[in-house]
């Protein structure tokens, strides 16, 4: 295959917080944009929720009323994925982070997309082959890895398979350009990319402080924010991510290594195993009110791990 069509249709798959940003940044540079998510009640909430964030937006003069409207009259709610696959250019997967589910949605998605489609995935914890080996288009597969908050970060990871060919890879460069996102091409594949790689390091050390009984939440977070220009401590920001993602990663990472260094920590998986995931559910290393905003470090549950340190 030497050449890719140009991607002006795309479907996202999964409706949640990334997957809702990712399709309507596609929506905003001009795009036909499906959102499909396996509840369409949750679909048509984050566009909902899209709105009330555009809409602030064009409040604070960042975006015009008239390119919104725009945008969301590109966007709309797929609630047949059969249909609504069948002639796009491009699929970008953002569902939850467990294979099993991702290679099933692939599989799917290779009988059901033209054979031009390109299929991406944004996850950071799966490289493309282990995903693109559910289809018969190994060549056509990418990761398009977006950051939290897709609206407004920048950077975009362009993973290429082992089999992802030059054509498929220049094709979504060629679209992350278009998004007016700035693209970090990866030539080969390793789990957690570049950015993830470089953050988890930091949060491994945070978490080892921080269980050590070295500094407590606020004083590290206030240490990367003030010392090392971070713009936001790596609590504050496993917070705002949502600590059952990074959770799922490492679990995914500690499944393929084996390597205990991979494995959650004990105080990720006890606020996990509490239902404490951060912003999204008012607590995790800090307590949030009904808007989001941090009221105070939150009591971290003790871990039969961490009894004795």
């Amino acid at each position: 295959m030497t050449e890719t069509t140009p991607i002006e249709r795309v479907l996202v798959v999964g409706a949640g917080a990334m997957g809702a940003q990712i399709a309507m940044v596609a929506a905003l540079a001009g795009r036909e944009v499906r959102l499909h998510d396996v509840d369409a009640t949750l679909a048509e909430q984050a566009v909902g929720r899209l709105r009330e964030r555009l809409d602030a937006q064009v409040a604070k003069g960042r975006r015009t009323a008239d390119d919104v409207a725009a945008a969301f009259g590109r966007l709309s709610v797929a609630d047949d994925l059969d249909a609504d696959a069948a002639d796009v250019d491009l699929v970008i997967e953002a569902v939850v982070e467990r294979l099993p589910v991702k290679r099933d949605l692939f599989a799917r998605l290779d009988a059901l997309c033209p054979e031009r489609t390109i299929l991406a995935s944004n996850s950071s914890s799966f490289v493309p082959s282990s995903m693109a080996s559910a289809t018969e288009r190994p060549d056509r597969f990418v990761n398009l890895h977006f950051f939290n908050p897709a609206l407004v970060m920048k950077c975009v990871e362009v993973v290429r398979g082992p089999a992802s060919s030059d054509a498929t890879v220049g094709t979504a460069l060629r679209f992350v350009d278009a998004l007016d996102k700035t693209p970090v091409v990866l030539d080969r594949e390793i789990p957690g990319f570049v950015a993830n790689r470089l953050l988890g390091a930091v949060r491994d050390e945070a978490i080892g402080l921080l269980e050590g009984g070295y500094a407590d939440v606020e004083a590290i977070d206030t240490a990367a924010r003030t010392a090392l220009g971070h713009p936001m401590g790596p609590f504050e920001l496993m917070d705002l991510t949502g600590i059952d993602i990074g959770y799922l990663t490492k679990t995914a990472r500690f499944e393929e290594s084996g390597d205990r260094a991979d494995a959650p920590s004990a105080t990720v998986a006890a606020l996990v195993e509490k239902g404490d995931l951060g912003r999204k559910t008012g607590r995790g290393f800090y307590v949030y009110d009904d808007g989001g905003h941090r009221l105070a470090p939150a009591e971290l549950p003790e871990s039969p791990e961490l009894k004795g340190k």
